[in-house]
């Protein structure tokens, strides 16, 4: 690995780039910068903390417009790498009545994936990591490589997995890559569908079983009503509120980031994690909920410029 000389702690976010076509009734109604770690990053990036993407993209017209786009929401950039032989991917997102998306990915990568310069990770700083690309093969033994050596700096580090449907198939072969990712982890936080899936877990108790066997003990499990916050000894929950959605794209990574956003913003350690109390969990959570809900009301993946107001006042 490649390290380079930093003064300050940041957040760093690794995972897939590429670009969000959203259709609703058949006709196309927005495209955005997407992929859910470059949502949470974009998020914290508007909301004015140091935060890096680690990241491939092409060198193509849909790749200028996703790094200006990255460079104006204040997320660096200097992790990540533009490749000549292939193109970004492109996500096919249609909204069904509930506002939820099924998706269909456009892709032409080059044989090799992430050569990027991977930076030395200190304690002070936060990692999340996750998705389908967590598990991608090309990319597996690079990533697997600087989540442990973050690991082994003491860096806190988040996990998502955001393991959906269309994956089911593979669930025999990836799962292994699952619970090996959860073991490297400090924190999950996942959906109800994710856990449904990868443990066929229904509720949040026996997903938790499931973790804390794979070797993490701190996990907030999500479901449309209500979050639940698990940790040693220690169960709590937070109900949502309903709300319309415009559009749930990104409102998982969002989450991700109103979590990051208070552990980073209260100098929260890896080492500090276990020392939280209940209303250190509480309010990491509501804020969680709060990036989450903002994000549900447009058809943007990341907090709006009047939730950015809220969070300075």
């Amino acid at each position: 690995m490649t390290g380079k000389t930093r003064k300050k702690e940041s957040i760093y976010c690794i995972g897939e780039t590429l670009l969000d076509i959203i259709f609703r009734d058949g006709q196309v109604i927005a495209s955005k910068p997407g992929g859910a770690m470059l949502n949470t990053a974009v998020s914290l990036g508007l909301s004015g903390l140091p935060v890096e993407l680690l990241t491939d993209f092409g060198q193509d017209a849909v790749g200028d417009l996703i790094s200006q786009f990255l460079h104006d929401s204040g997320v660096s950039t200097t992790y990540s790498s533009r490749y000549r032989d292939g193109k970004t991917a492109l996500a096919l997102a249609m909204l069904d009545e509930q506002q939820n998306a099924s998706y269909s990915f456009y892709k032409d990568f080059p044989s090799e994936r992430l050569n990027i310069p991977f930076p030395e990770l200190r304690k002070e700083d936060l990692l999340i990591f996750g998705s389908f690309y967590a598990l991608t093969s090309g990319i597996r033994d690079k990533l697997k490589s600087f989540i442990l050596s973050a690991r082994q700096q003491g860096t806190m580090i988040l996990y998502d997995p955001n393991f959906r449907t269309p994956h089911l198939g593979e669930l025999p072969a990836l799962k292994p890559l699952i619970l090996e990712n959860i073991a490297m982890a400090d924190l999950i936080r996942g959906s109800d569908e994710d856990f449904q899936n990868i443990f066929g877990s229904n509720n949040g108790k026996e997903a938790y079983m499931q973790v804390k066997k794979a070797g993490c003990e701190c996990m907030i499990y999500t479901r449309a009503t209500s979050v639940e916050i698990f940790y040693p000894g220690n169960h709590m929950v937070s109900r949502n509120e309903v709300i319309q959605p415009v559009s749930t794209i990104g409102a998982g990574d969002a989450f991700n980031a109103g979590l990051l956003f208070y552990l980073f913003t209260k100098k929260i350690s890896k080492s500090k994690l276990s020392l939280m109390d209940k209303p250190q969990w509480k309010s990491m959570t509501e804020m969680g909920i709060s990036f989450a809900k903002d994000v549900c009301l447009s058809y943007d993946n990341y907090i709006s410029k009047a939730f950015i107001e809220k969070l300075s006042t």
